[in-house]
């Protein structure tokens, strides 16, 4: 079986356990396995042109709005998050929930930290993710509404996460409740400032292109003076992966839209390289399935992909890099470690590994990522045509 029939099969196993399949509003949703299965259905799409996929990957976008663009079914308060008559409309200007079980912690009670991953609200680097499956959605469809949405849930997001010390810098919020009225957890995310800087600019790129008015100049500014301020470095394999899959997303933006990013991209793949050396001496890979989050690690193996991915276009593009060589340095000491994203997949493929407690639990996130992993295009390439 090669891995487009794995992506299918992961995929339909996915809509059955969801509702998806029986093409009613799905009864489990969860924003950022949503964006990620967004993705591969409009992969799947494009390798076969059966309009089904594609079907699917509009009506899973209508769920998550229609469900998490409202709120939690046990919260008293009813109808969009945005409190808009016409939400249908402009289904992402309050933001979206993540779709966790339990509700958020009501103002006034305690936080008990174990309990608050278990708890409702917005997560700003979910969003993120959806402003991105949204903006493949545009590119296949060619339908302007869903990169209006995204940059609607942008604007939203980014004014709610965003607030100012009192010396005058600009930080973001970790987790906002529901309404996104008051932070629920304080501390800012080590790369949201810097998915949103990529995002960004990515939504903007990609709104030129459909001849819409989409002014994110300011917000592009305050993220970019954010991510700079933060070290990028890490030795989490999902945060790895994020690094690799948002130099992925860069070294697109230089070739389509002469983007000066390519000090950033060389950052990226610098960060990338030494965080996976840390990871490596963890030596987490090594540890039974019991003890090990398949969707963290899987994060890692697409960005890894993505790594290929900025090999092919640096090659293919070489006179649109005015800092190649240096690029070119950078890339060479993190493709030493490409290997690992098969290494990962072929554990989680093995039966035995997805019978483990590890797996089940988060069967939905960890299948739908490495359906990602196996046919990675879908998410990483920001444009099918021109590169």
């Amino acid at each position: 079986m090669n891995n487009n029939e794995t992506l299918e099969l992961i995929m339909g196993a996915f809509s059955s356990r969801t509702g998806l399949a029986e093409l009613n509003k799905p009864g489990k949703l969860y924003l950022w396995t949503d964006a990620f299965a967004v993705c591969n259905f409009l992969e799947l799409y494009h390798q076969t042109k059966n309009e089904d996929f594609k079907e699917m990957s509009l009506l899973l976008i209508d769920a998550v709005h229609s469900v998490l663009g409202h709120y939690h079914n046990d919260d008293y308060r009813e109808g969009w998050i945005s409190g808009l008559d016409n939400g249908r409309e402009h289904p992402t200007m309050g933001g979206l929930r993540i779709g966790k079980k339990l509700l958020e912690r009501a103002p006034g009670e305690p936080y008990d930290e174990k309990k608050e991953w278990d708890r409702d609200g917005q997560y700003f680097h979910y969003l993120t993710k959806w402003m991105h499956a949204l903006h493949q959605a545009a590119i296949v469809t060619k339908d302007v509404r869903y990169i209006r949405w995204a940059i609607e849930l942008a604007k939203t997001a980014h004014k709610a996460f965003t607030y100012e010390l009192a010396d005058g810098t600009k930080r973001m919020y970790w987790k906002l409740s529901t309404d996104l009225s008051r932070p629920l957890i304080s501390s800012m995310g080590q790369h949201d400032a810097l998915d949103a800087y990529i995002t960004y600019l990515e939504l903007t790129s990609t709104a030129s292109d459909f001849s819409e008015n989409a002014d994110l100049s300011s917000e592009i500014e305050e993220v970019s003076v954010m991510a700079a301020s933060i070290s990028m470095e890490t030795e989490d394999s999902l945060g790895l992966g994020c690094l690799l899959i948002n130099a992925a997303k860069a070294t697109q933006l230089i070739i389509m839209y002469k983007l000066p990013l390519e000090k950033l991209l060389t950052s990226l793949l610098d960060a990338a390289h030494k965080g996976i050396e840390r990871f490596l001496q963890i030596g987490t890979l090594e540890y039974s399935a019991e003890y090990r989050l398949a969707y963290r690690e899987l994060g890692l193996s697409i960005g890894l992909h993505g790594v290929k991915m900025v090999r092919n276009l640096l090659d293919a593009h070489a006179e649109k890099f005015e800092q190649k060589e240096v690029i070119n340095e950078a890339l060479l000491r993190v493709e030493k470690y490409i290997s690992l994203a098969d290494t990962i997949e072929d554990f989680w493929m093995i039966p035995k590994h997805q019978q483990s407690t590890t797996w089940d639990e988060h069967v939905d996130i960890n299948s739908v990522m490495l359906a990602t992993s196996l046919a990675p295009e879908g998410f990483l390439k920001i444009q099918r045509k021109g590169l």
